[in-house]
């Protein structure tokens, strides 16, 4: 039997799974790391700890299979996204620590910029926003040190994300490359022309000795070196993170969406060949398959979703495990008027309103805990509802929408979800999508699988169909909107 294994670089942890090729997970191993925090608003991490995690998790997952590295068909990445790290091509060291897509040094920068006129290319050529999520402005950053600069335009460093220092280290250095969806959330790459803009490096003042050479998502990458694991394994799949639960949904057709219910949400929907662009939601690549053509997608960040939920617990104390909460808010057949908008820290897609506070309205004597538990459920629900819609707005259809994460597990949340989209939700058997995705692309490229077969292995654990009619539909869909209009802008007018 042929195995693949995924490597899963997140932000908190590393992990290593070992899958089959029917994509039943065999073994797991997982290694958390330290997290930076240097000043408000700046988060780091040490790009050396992040790979010794890596490696030391991918032989534990292969001890614990029971099997060789030689029993390894393919090995697929998936990382988390924007980190971003410069190293020194001569000996491998990183020059400083990576700084992590959370990170918010560079606000200044981006806003600089956005004044000075750029966000319009910005958004033409990257299909994301001017905002120091995106690795260009870390970059930019960190060659302000004039001996790094110096140091960068002569060749001397690397620039790349997670998915490159991965490479870079399972192959010894051999590989410098990324793959097109990790490129395409640089801020540097130009997803119209699937190159590196001249323009965009010029604007950020970043030299292209930088930079690593761009490759289809499926496809062979390099050797990882045989002394790392034991045997040669070829490096066949590599995702952005968010790219790869997509893929891992088997999400291969436009409109054919995901959403991962965590801390945050993030949907994202296949748009197929065509970029497309919505407002209040990012156009990205969702991956290439070697030979064919890019494949892209539309992405909504939603900032509060778990959290909420979390906040419930630890902020009001209203339940005592967050799991409690659909059983308190099954309690209640409606939310009975109350509305909970989770603008905790701003409110993400499509709004993009960072001065938005998190607001309780349309409470009355008869309101209780039950009610405010159900509230929390439909604001996450009512989130997604208005990230689809401006991805209709763009002129893709949504088809089905599958679900994973944490909050996918709450079959209340998932049927109010159903309810307010009126489309059919689908929880699958394997909730593991992120690293599914990174393996079963590896698969794809390693010529063990083809896309009908990956869709056909996608096992479905419970599909959830609209109940609710149009009417209340519409009445409780107005009401958000007019909860949320109160909620917007208020950390502004509360400094005027």
């Amino acid at each position: 039997m042929a195995y693949v294994l995924a490597l899963d670089q997140g932000t908190t942890s590393s992990r290593a799974i070992v899958f089959d090729l029917e994509g039943t997970q065999v073994a797991t191993a997982q290694e958390p790391f330290e997290q930076f925090f240097p000043r408000p608003g700046w988060v780091e991490h040490d790009p050396m700890e992040i790979w010794h995690t890596q490696l030391a998790t991918a032989r534990a997952a292969l001890a614990q299979a029971g099997i060789s590295a030689a029993e390894v068909a393919a090995l697929g990445i998936t990382n988390q996204r924007e980190t971003t790290i410069l190293w020194e091509r001569a000996s491998g060291r990183p020059v400083s620590r990576a700084i992590v897509w959370q990170d918010r040094r560079t606000a200044d920068l981006t806003e600089r910029l956005r004044r000075q006129g750029h966000e319009e290319v910005v958004r033409q050529k990257t299909g994301l926003v001017l905002d120091p999520y995106f690795s260009a402005s870390k970059l930019a950053w960190l060659l302000e040190d004039p001996g790094l600069r110096q140091r960068a335009e002569a060749g001397e460093l690397a620039f790349g994300t997670i998915d490159s220092w991965l490479i870079w280290n399972l192959t010894g250095g051999d590989v410098h490359a990324t793959d097109v969806s990790n490129a395409s959330r640089t801020l540097l790459f130009d997803i119209n022309q699937a190159t590196w803009s001249p323009e965009l490096l010029e604007l950020f003042n970043v030299p292209a000795a930088l930079l690593p050479e761009v490759k289809p998502s499926v496809g062979l990458f390099g050797n990882s070196k045989p002394e790392l694991l034991g045997a040669a394994v070829p490096i066949y799949g590599v995702l952005g993170d968010q790219q790869a639960a997509l893929f891992g949904q088997a999400c291969f057709a436009p409109g054919m969406a995901k959403n991962t219910y965590g801390t945050g949400a993030f949907l994202v929907m296949n748009s197929g060949a065509e970029v497309k662009r919505g407002e209040g939601v990012l156009s990205t690549v969702a991956w290439q398959i070697a030979g064919q053509p890019l494949q892209y997608a539309l992405e909504a960040s939603i900032f509060v979703a778990g959290a909420a939920v979390q906040w419930l617990r630890d902020g009001l104390g209203l339940i005592s495990e967050s799991s409690d909460v659909e059983k308190l808010a099954s309690s209640v057949p409606d939310s009975e008027g109350v509305y909970f908008v989770p603008a905790l820290t701003g409110l993400g897609s499509p709004y993009w309103d960072p001065h938005a506070r998190g607001l309780i309205i349309g409470l009355t004597r008869g309101s209780g805990r039950a009610h405010i538990a159900r509230a929390t459920l439909e604001a996450i629900a009512l989130q997604t509802y208005d990230a689809v819609m401006s991805m209709e707005a763009a002129g893709v259809s949504l088809r089905t929408l599958r679900v994973d994460g944490g909050a996918a597990n709450n079959d209340l949340l998932l049927q109010i979800q159903a309810d307010l989209l009126d489309r059919t939700v689908e929880r699958p058997a394997v909730t593991e999508t992120t690293a599914l995705g990174a393996a079963m692309a590896a698969a794809l490229g390693a010529g063990l699988l083809d896309e009908g077969t990956i869709s056909r292995n996608w096992r479905l654990e419970r599909r959830f169909m609209p109940e609710k009619d149009d009417r209340e539909r519409s009445r409780l869909i107005a009401g958000w909107h007019e909860a949320v209009a109160r909620a917007r802008g208020w950390a502004e007018e509360a400094m005027e």
